[in-house]
């Protein structure tokens, strides 16, 4: 079934809010498919088409490349599927940025730890679902009815 699209806008913001409610993702390589991992996406309200992840450099994202996320929002009201090139941050000034104690936890050698990496994942298309539905349209779902209408424009193929 081909969605009808939304307003594209409008679920991006929807998306970027309920990325920062709960920002876990599940990270893969395309070139490793089928090998994600829950990541903590580290967000930048000046920087809407990056985001950070803190990782060790043991761990299978760091031969970097093409990647995709998917993401589920807290309340199960927004779900999305984005793509982006991972790489590398060198910017001592963003790890200060985005360092807090929930990533010291896992580096317990700080910000020096000599097994911290630091990726960007520079982002580029996105499939975004709007999973709220009125009442009305739950109502109709528990009868049976086509709710195929109500949900047409909650959907959206963009550029993050």
């Amino acid at each position: 079934m081909k969605y009808k699209s939304g307003n594209a806008e409008e679920l991006k913001h929807k998306f970027w809010n309920a990325l920062a409610d709960s920002p876990f993702v599940f990270v893969e390589l395309e070139s490793m498919s089928g090998e994600a991992m829950p990541m903590t996406a580290q967000l930048d309200k000046d920087a809407d088409s990056a985001i950070w992840f803190f990782i060790s450099k043991g761990s299978h994202l760091a031969q970097l490349g093409r990647a995709k996320c998917t993401f589920t929002g807290k309340g199960h009201d927004l779900f999305a599927r984005f793509s982006g090139v991972l790489s590398v941050e060198t910017s001592r000034e963003r790890l200060d940025k985005q360092w807090s104690n929930f990533v010291e936890a896992w580096f317990p050698g700080g910000k020096d730890d000599p097994n911290l990496v630091m990726l960007r994942m520079d982002l580029g298309d996105a499939e975004i679902w709007n999973g709220d539905l009125s009442l009305l349209t739950t109502a109709k779902m528990a009868l049976g009815m086509d709710v195929r209408e109500d949900a047409a424009d909650k959907h959206t193929e963009t550029t993050l």
